[in-house]
């Protein structure tokens, strides 16, 4: 099992929204890969607009938990977020997918829940996959 569980936008909106169709393989995940889960501010603020009221209440409560915690302070790593940004501007990147990238560049033994498949396209430490796990 991973050090360090990571999760992106797109897996606590699948996780809380019962209609997202990936909500059956979001609670799997969580089964399989238990919290606390890491993840970025920006992340947490995509989800919390996605989901709107009152869902965003049970990302709250998961907040409030412990359960998903922000363990990422942009301001460490402005250099290399930027670097990531400029790079894959084409796609656009967004700044969370940026920040989660760098978090499993940090991080020991790093695994990713997210949906996003641009986590396919992206690449840690240059050439490196990113580890990351998502549906079919």
């Amino acid at each position: 099992m991973a050090e360090n569980v990571l999760v992106d936008a797109s897996f606590l909106v699948a996780l809380i929204n019962r209609r997202d169709t990936n909500h059956a393989w979001a609670g799997a995940q969580a089964l399989i890969l238990p919290s606390p889960w890491q993840t970025c501010e920006s992340a947490l603020s995509e989800a919390l607009y996605t989901l709107g009221a009152p869902a965003s209440r049970r990302l709250t409560d998961l907040i409030g938990r412990g359960a998903v915690t922000s363990s990422f302070h942009l301001a460490d790593h402005v250099n290399e977020i930027v670097s990531l940004l400029r790079k894959y501007a084409d796609l656009p990147m967004s700044l969370a997918d940026a920040c989660l990238v760098r978090m499993t560049e940090i991080l020991s033994d790093p695994i990713l829940l997210t949906t996003d498949h641009d986590f396919r396209i992206y690449r840690r430490h240059g050439r490196q996959v990113v580890p990351c796990v998502m549906p079919r």
